[in-house]
């Protein structure tokens, strides 16, 4: 599992982006349940997530943050990656960011996927 905590900062709201290994829905679950047995992303207010299976079947998860989950598998799907679930993670800072989470959820990806 790699943790890249505090990478995006915006009107109070926070960011980091996960990943790992994943081959499974049930891997899948589980990935994100050990992320969340962390306290600070257990009191995070989104754990959005996106994963090609190596099938190729699509997963994701927006987690209350609508859209969201869908901006990772986007991306995933166009870069070619599989088998790697990526998980955006948001701390709501108390004020709304309109279009630009879009935006921070991809340049949290695209942060994680350069690290690959």
């Amino acid at each position: 599992m790699q943790i890249y905590d505090g990478i995006i900062s915006d009107r109070g709201s926070k960011y980091a982006v996960s990943g790992g290994a994943c081959g499974s829905e049930a891997e899948a679950k589980a990935f994100v349940k050990e992320l969340c047995r962390k306290k600070k992303f257990a009191k995070a207010t989104h754990n959005t997530w996106g994963v090609v299976l190596p099938d190729g079947m699509p997963l994701k998860n927006d987690d209350g943050e609508s859209g969201a989950g869908m901006v990772i598998l986007r991306m995933l799907e166009r870069e070619g990656v599989t088998g790697q679930i990526v998980v955006v993670t948001r701390w709501y800072g108390g004020k709304h960011l309109g279009g630009d989470r879009f935006r921070h959820v991809q340049d949290a990806v695209r942060y994680y996927l350069d690290r690959l």
